[in-house]
């Protein structure tokens, strides 16, 4: 059964109601809508507990997609209890988490403008994240640093728009990402837009972002890797160099 992603239209929503639709043999649960984000693209997915009507709580370990993107699974911890199909809860997304989850992969976004190559992978962390270039030539980090900080300095409007599977097979420039694809199958992608008018970059991405790049904070780059003969590992951390 198709689970409505809430999170897509609204990445602060960390409360809603929700109906339990399938209880799987493994405990993994399914909602009938659902405002915790699924792993995808490199970003976890959330994490937190849902409410019962007694007032009970079950708390969850992880939420990753089913079969296809249309099914989101919440897999609760070893030891908890599970609830019941029909059964309706409150579903409440760890925000500390998310939030950081949020920022971090915000930055990442604007690495990719810093560093306009090709992006070979990624993975979005709570403290550090990783993003792969293929490039072969050497950067300054601490420039790079400099260059990130101005971006969120700046405090560009971070906002959406929806274009259809279609539109994006017809313009298949507008993906940075070499290996990742963006979610597809759903009818539509989200563009993310930084700056007015996208003046500062657009790619599609169903990770989840804040509103403005100031709420990233403080970011460095804590190391540049070398993986291969054109490949560079970009190690972004939250705080001030050597912190």
């Amino acid at each position: 059964m198709t689970t409505i992603a809430l999170y897509r239209d609204d990445f602060y929503l960390s409360t809603a109601e929700a109906v339990v639709t399938a209880v799987h043999e493994d405990g993994a649960v399914e909602l009938d809508q659902t405002c915790f984000y699924a792993a995808s693209g490199g970003q976890p997915g959330d994490t937190g507990f849902v409410e019962r009507a007694d007032g009970s709580r079950i708390q969850l370990s992880e939420t990753r997609h089913g079969t296809t993107k249309h099914v989101i699974l919440h897999r609760p911890l070893e030891g908890e209890p599970l609830p019941s199909v029909g059964e309706k809860l409150v579903l409440h997304v760890d925000w500390t988490r998310r939030y950081k989850l949020m920022r971090m992969h915000t930055a990442c976004h604007l690495l990719s403008v810093v560093c306009p190559y090709p992006i070979t992978g990624a993975a979005v962390g709570e403290e550090e994240s990783r993003v792969d270039f293929d490039m072969g030539e050497t950067i300054d980090k601490d420039q790079v640093t400099a260059d990130l900080m101005k971006l969120v300095g700046e405090n560009h409007p971070i906002t959406l728009q929806w274009i259809t599977d279609d539109e994006l097979a017809t313009n298949p420039g507008i993906v940075k990402s070499k290996n990742v694809r963006p979610p597809v199958g759903l009818g539509r992608v989200s563009l993310v837009c930084i700056g007015e008018n996208s003046g500062v970059d657009s790619q599609p991405c169903g990770g989840t972002h804040v509103s403005e790049t100031q709420e990233v904070g403080a970011i460095h780059i804590a190391k540049i890797e070398k993986k291969g003969k054109e490949n560079r590992r970009f190690r972004i951390r939250f705080g001030a160099p050597d912190a």
